[in-house]
């Protein structure tokens, strides 16, 4: 389960509904307590991909060695990474699964259609290695 606070969820939101009609990216940063990550904080990042910005996105790898140096000295670690599907379901497209990494982190999705938040959720990467990863219905609760 995810949990985080309203202002976080809010802001995820606001992220995609601001960066419309391109996708929107960043990083969850928080705390694990048992099988629940409890967000504590968020970071937006700018999104590289300049080929399918609409469809796609990339965080610099600067950018998330920043965020993850600035959390750590807080006391934060990475638990999760949110964009946005401008004008598509708040769905993992294969493209998304293709691209995610951080096992047992969550990849939090919100559908932004025609310009406005609709639908936010969150998926737990799962999997031992590359070849059998899945990304998996998670719970979100706000705070």
């Amino acid at each position: 389960m995810l949990k985080l606070g309203k202002s976080h969820y809010d802001s995820i939101r606001g992220h995609g509904e601001e960066t419309y009609p391109h996708e929107c990216c960043g990083v969850l940063l928080g705390r694990m307590d048992g099988d629940e990550r409890v967000v504590t904080s968020t970071a937006r990042a700018g999104n590289t991909r300049t080929d399918s910005a609409h469809n796609r996105y990339n965080i610099d790898p600067k950018d998330l060695i920043r965020i993850q140096r600035e959390g750590r000295e807080r006391g934060e670690d990475i638990i999760g990474f949110y964009h946005s599907h401008p004008d598509h379901p708040a769905l993992w497209s294969s493209t998304d699964l293709a691209e995610a990494h951080w096992f047992g982190c969550s990849y939090v999705i919100t559908s932004v259609e025609k310009g406005k938040a609709v639908l936010t959720n969150s998926f737990e990467l799962s999997g031992s290695d590359e070849n059998d990863k899945k990304l998996v219905d998670e719970k979100i609760e706000v705070l």
